[in-house]
């Protein structure tokens, strides 16, 4: 992996001398102050999730109640710095992010907002800082330090109040126009309620990957990563935009994902029993693997969209992600609460969209879909979710929104859970 890390480093570099002189971003380069942006981001979460037939054991609560109900803020604060004039610029960027606990509980903890404390409360408030040091030469730029991150096979989460945030070294080029080559290593990522660093004791992760837009309908992306003790991971994406008449489209999204267990984090042991059930021979380890794909057909007629989807796993164990990031599964039946990444699961979406600018109210937009599937051993699982989402579209409130979220989620298994979550956010533009 590391070798192959390297070589698109190469590629990237060889792509970007070969080209004509051409304007680049570092040519175009205003300065590290003019080209200096701040901005302030501040998320409330309402989030409920009602477990139905009371506790639910896996709840880290000091009292567990049949519910989890609590209010956090989030506020970050984002300072990206322009980067300075000549060949290779220099700049930096830096953020805070601090939560505010408005309400939980001893036995209503564990939504995910906030760190524990000692009596089983969540923490009435934590802030992270930290920054990252960054070069750019033409069109490629290189980045060390705490970062949020974006690929398929490393994706710091944002789903609750605050982000996870990555450790390492990041490259990304753009010097050929419709491809991006990337490549990075991670040695530590922090969770999305802990201050300190590494919370979630990555080792190391090495990433590489590429895009490219074919045409202006048809793009496609290749990524891996190699996990020191966990596992290697390979994506795939083809997307395709298919223009039929006024107001109508057609998109076909696929998505794979093919992942190997093979550095001792999952294991399974084959042994022999006599007759009276005692082992007879040692566990002989095995490696195990899992596919998984997704494939999305949506047709879209003015301010309608309507979504089929199909997600399959095949291979020895389900898809698993987390320790590199939790927003690793860029597929399309993850969904508000279950991913529908059972080991040999099935699963299909039904969707519809409505953006309501159409009828005079924009910034107004309505989703529901509904996902089944269908697992070894009998499993089966199904989810609704129904959503609506305002957005101000002018005036001091600009950009202030508000949406909610209702999953309803059933399975034959591990029980019922209803999750409501509403989430207000207002980003602030300060330079």
């Amino acid at each position: 992996m590391q070798v192959m890390k390297w070589s698109v480093i190469a590629l990237a570099v060889a792509a970007g001398t070969s080209q004509m002189a051409v304007a680049s971003s570092q040519s175009e380069s205003n300065g590290f102050i003019e080209d200096s942006s701040f901005n302030i981001f501040n998320r409330v979460l309402y989030m409920n999730r009602d477990f139905r037939n009371g506790p639910n054991g896996a709840s880290t609560s000091a009292n567990p109640a049949g519910y989890r109900e609590e209010t956090g803020l989030g506020i970050r604060l984002m300072y990206e710095s322009g980067f300075t004039q000549g060949t290779v610029g220099v700049g930096v960027d830096a953020h805070s992010l601090s939560s505010i606990k408005i309400d939980s509980g001893r036995g209503r903890y564990g939504t995910g907002q906030f760190a524990q404390t000692g009596d089983g409360r969540g923490d009435d408030t934590q802030t992270e800082v930290g920054g990252a040091i960054k070069f750019r030469a033409s069109d490629t730029v290189l980045k060390y330090g705490n970062q949020i991150v974006a690929s398929p096979v490393f994706s710091t989460d944002d789903s609750r109040i605050l982000p996870e945030v990555a450790t390492g070294t990041y490259l990304v080029s753009n010097e050929i126009d419709g491809l991006e080559l990337s490549a990075g290593r991670f040695t530590a990522l922090n969770s999305q309620t802990q201050t300190f660093r590494d919370s979630l004791g990555l080792k190391e992760i090495n990433i590489v990957g590429a895009s490219y837009k074919f045409t202006d309908d048809f793009s496609g992306a290749l990524h891996a990563s190699d996990a020191d003790d966990l596992y290697r991971k390979y994506y795939g994406n083809l997307n395709y935009n298919l223009a039929l008449a006024a107001e109508q489209a057609l998109n076909f999204d696929f998505n794979i994902y093919k992942t190997k267990y093979d550095k001792g984090y999952v294991e399974s042991y084959t042994t022999e029993r006599d007759d009276d059930g005692n082992v007879t021979t040692p566990g002989v380890r095995e490696s195990r693997d899992n596919t998984i794909w997704s494939l999305a057909a949506a047709y879209s007629l003015g301010a309608h969209t309507f979504t089929l989807a199909h997600q399959r796993a095949t291979g020895d164990d389900g898809y698993r992600y987390g320790e590199d990031g939790g927003g690793t599964i860029w597929l399309a039946n993850s969904v508000q609460y279950s991913d529908f990444n059972q080991k040999d699961e099935k699963s299909w979406q039904a969707r519809y969209d409505i953006k309501m600018a159409d009828y005079g109210i924009p910034g107004l937009s309505f989703m529901t879909r509904y996902i089944r599937g269908t697992a070894a051993d009998n499993y089966t699982e199904r989810e609704l979710n129904v959503e609506a989402k305002y957005v101000i579209q002018e005036g001091a409130a600009k950009d202030l929104s508000f949406r909610a979220r209702q999953a309803f989620y059933r399975d034959n298994a591990q029980g019922d859970v209803n999750d409501f979550r509403l989430i207000v956010e207002y980003p602030l533009s300060v330079l």
